[in-house]
């Protein structure tokens, strides 16, 4: 994430005023266990930089009455591509927490995957992702802590209460080193209820950790078992998207946890391509990390997914505004996203393909920096 940049005079007008009015109000340690990511985060800043490898490649004078953002994922109808990553704790950045980015991420059109580890019963906040066609996506997170039990339980109650589809996350069996965090410490909260979570509590021993990581017999039991479409989140390599799409899996998330559990790892700008390959189209294909204009959904979408995942800029709307400050952050990319379509030539999001895009081989600046 680089140098947080100077606090604006004026309202914020980009993600990045956003994230320097959120860094003025939130603890350090908040800051850090919201910004940091694994060791010397080479991904985390990587995230970034690498959807500006990419150049646009516009086409001009177009028709271009009825552009329209709207487009499926699952066979479902999406006001836009966009959906809120699942993010824990985030009691920490307002009160209102999931039920304030439920409220703006369904008064916007855009889709939202809670996480396991929110302090919101997912039952409390389907209510509040209004039904019908205006409403993006609703899915649910799961983590699988070795308790076939626990997890079937989870997805049945999401299902009963509205949620469209299950997202596994895969690529986190333990906590990533995160320096940044260690240093400040923990942030508060621990004591704020864990709707979704075992009792007691999962062991924080690494080894214990290990012995219950999910495998893929899992997935083939939880595709078998659960009641909902599954997606795999955090999967990066072809080979496993591959072995995924075999087990019947609705879609996979390109995704690096956002820098924050292994650095090092490639940024999904540059794993997205390969993952689009090797799906061919069989399931969904989502992408997130370092999403921060409308320019980068554009060129997630031309790189082959078909929707992007937004976590950290959430969490700064709502640090500066509760719902309204998500609400904001949100319709800031969704008209960017917007124009860029616009100003590409382009009309329909079917119609983003890779002929927009350039790739900048030739760079001082390493992938990694």
């Amino acid at each position: 994430m680089g140098a947080t940049p100077p606090a604006p005079a004026t309202a914020p007008v980009n993600l990045a005023d956003h994230e320097a009015l959120a860094r003025q109000r939130v603890p350090d340690a908040v800051w850090a266990y919201w910004a940091g990511g694994a060791a010397d985060e080479h991904t985390l800043r990587a995230n970034g930089a690498a959807w500006s490898s990419w150049s646009l490649r516009p086409r001009v004078l177009r028709p271009l009455q009825g552009l329209d953002t709207a487009t499926q994922v699952l066979g479902q109808p999406c006001p836009t591509p966009l959906l809120v990553a699942p993010m824990a704790r985030q009691v920490l950045a307002h009160p209102d927490a999931e039920r304030a980015t439920a409220l703006a991420a369904s008064a916007l059109g855009v889709g939202l995957v809670l996480s396991m580890q929110s302090h919101t019963a997912l039952e409390d906040v389907a209510p509040l992702v209004g039904p019908g066609t205006g409403a993006g996506p609703l899915w649910f997170q799961l983590y699988h802590l070795g308790d076939r039990g626990h997890t079937l339980a989870l997805a049945q109650r999401a299902h009963a209460a509205g949620y469209q589809a299950l997202v596994l996350t895969v690529d986190a069996p333990l906590q990533g080193v995160r320096d940044r965090e260690r240093r400040a410490g923990l942030p508060g909260a621990d004591t704020a209820p864990l709707p979704h979570w075992p009792t007691p509590h999962p062991p924080g021993d690494p080894a214990q950790l290990l012995q219950q990581a999910p495998t893929w017999d899992d997935v083939r039991w939880l595709r078998a078992h659960a009641p909902l479409p599954l997606l795999l989140k955090g999967v990066t390599h072809p080979d496993d998207a591959r072995l995924a799409l075999s087990l019947g899996v609705a879609g996979l998330i390109v995704s690096n946890h956002g820098g924050r559990v292994l650095d090092t790892v490639l940024p999904t700008a540059e794993l997205l391509p390969a993952m689009a390959d090797a799906v061919q189209g069989g399931c969904a294909l989502l992408v997130d990390g370092g999403i921060r204009r409308g320019t980068d959904v554009f060129k997630a979408l031309a790189l082959g997914a078909d929707a992007v995942l937004v976590g950290r800029p959430v969490l700064w709307g709502l640090a500066n505004g509760g719902a309204r400050g998500v609400a904001h952050v949100l319709r800031l990319l969704r008209d960017e996203f917007w124009a860029t379509m616009a100003l590409c030539g382009v009309t329909r999001v079917a119609d983003i393909g890779p002929e927009y895009l350039h790739h900048i081989k030739n760079t001082n600046r390493s992938r990694l920096e």
